[in-house]
């Protein structure tokens, strides 16, 4: 089961329907206008074409199984006392003073550029159930960093 906002759902369910509506035509057309060349003995077109093919049904059948086990987090339940997912975290590490702010979200939203990392990440890990003031040890591939909690909110 993966936990995940309303629009985190919307966007896998309008990325669905892009590919299903759009690339699988595009690629169908593909198949046949390399197919109509001749001999796909050694047609690299239509080979490439068979190989996106089966990239996008595999992208396709993943899509569905993420949103077949999806279950969407009611916002108005949720609660700033401990850190749970959607929740905004403002840290800050405790050796060099450095601030960072980190939204947790299901591992389909997550995306570190827009300051969204999964829960299942191990910064995420550390903090779940942590309250503001709390100094969480978390093992890092670089070692062990001390992350204080500033600030959870929406």
């Amino acid at each position: 089961m993966a936990y995940m906002s309303e629009d985190g759902y919307k966007k896998l369910m309008e990325e669905l329907k892009q590919l299903e509506t759009v690339e699988r035509p595009k690629i169908s057309a593909a198949i046949a206008e390399a197919r109509d060349k001749g001999d796909l003995s050694e047609n690299a077109e239509y080979d490439a074409a068979k190989e996106a093919q089966g990239l996008l049904e595999m992208r396709i059948n993943k899509l569905k199984e993420v949103i077949a086990e999806a279950k969407i987090i009611d916002e108005s339940k949720l609660s700033t006392d401990s850190v749970q997912i959607l929740n905004k975290v403002e840290l800050k590490n405790v050796k060099n003073g450095v601030t960072m702010t980190y939204t947790i979200v299901s591992e389909s939203e997550a995306n570190l550029k827009e300051g969204k990392i999964s829960v299942n990440t191990p910064i995420a890990q550390g903090l779940l159930g942590k309250k503001v003031g709390d100094v969480c040890a978390i093992k890092v591939p670089q070692g062990i960093i001390n992350l204080e909690i500033v600030k959870i909110s929406f």
